[in-house]
């Protein structure tokens, strides 16, 4: 079983840089995307509802922000929009499927900005992102959180640690709460089957950036700890343009 999450910086404009030729060659089970920035009422049909996928949606209430959405082959059991927090919820960060065996919850963790200005504001998400994610584990449901969480965790993650050490998306309360969450069990999916350096889900827009892989690392599938004997594998497709993120692909057994 194949789960994808893509942030795609705008639907609309990654369906005309081959979006939809992207998405039927991966034959995904599961694809969960990111910064849609559009309502469905200005989606064409094709994006809308996908031939043999199931599509739901939560834009922002702002225009041309955020968004996220679901496809699924299969049609889930419910679908839940945000987290129930109202300041958080307008904003269209998070889309959750349950399915039978296991939930993915799709989310677009905030951007702290450049002057940490949304630091404060990212935080409450966090904490409130925690929360959601545990109610489901303590009722031993198992959870794949997957998304743009804007936090490179360790130096490993970003091609440049050092001069980005009070940037956002890699600052220490940031990076500290995910010390935090994974120090609760909650297990990063692509550290689990690799290991090693230089492997980025993010390149600046500037020029040559991409080509030289000077990256960041912001895109993850994560898992409570007692699903991870059901992971088969998971990878980063960096060959796939569009945006300036690329799909992570998570594979589970069965």
């Amino acid at each position: 079983m194949r789960l994808i999450s893509w942030n795609v910086n705008g639907i609309r404009s990654v369906e005309g840089k081959g979006f939809l030729d992207w998405f039927a060659a991966e034959k995904a089970d599961v694809v969960c995307v990111q910064e849609i920035k559009a309502r469905p009422d200005q989606l064409s049909g094709q994006v809308l509802n996908p031939s043999q996928y199931h599509a739901f949606w939560h834009p922002a209430e702002k225009p041309g922000y955020s968004g996220v959405a679901i496809f699924s082959k299969k049609d889930p059991l419910k679908v839940v929009h945000g987290l129930g927090t109202p300041a958080i919820d307008r904003e269209g960060r998070v889309i959750t499927a349950e399915f039978k065996d296991f939930v993915v919850v799709n989310s677009y963790f905030p951007n702290s900005q450049r002057d940490h200005a949304r630091l404060g504001y990212k935080l409450e998400f966090c904490d409130a992102m925690f929360k959601f994610l545990e109610k489901y584990r303590s009722a031993g449901k198992h959870v794949v959180l997957c998304g743009d969480l804007n936090i490179a965790h360790k130096a490993i993650d970003l091609k440049n640690p050092k001069s980005n050490e009070n940037n956002a998306g890699f600052l220490p309360e940031e990076r500290a709460w995910l010390d935090e969450f994974t120090a609760k069990g909650w297990v990063d999916a692509f550290r689990k089957f690799e290991p090693g350096p230089d492997h980025y889900s993010w390149w600046s827009y500037m020029p040559g950036v991409r080509d030289r892989n000077i990256g960041w690392r912001l895109d993850y599938h994560f898992v409570n700890p007692e699903f991870v004997e059901n992971l088969k594998g998971a990878k980063i497709h960096p060959h796939v343009r569009g945006s300036d993120h690329c799909p992570v692909v998570l594979e589970l057994k069965g």
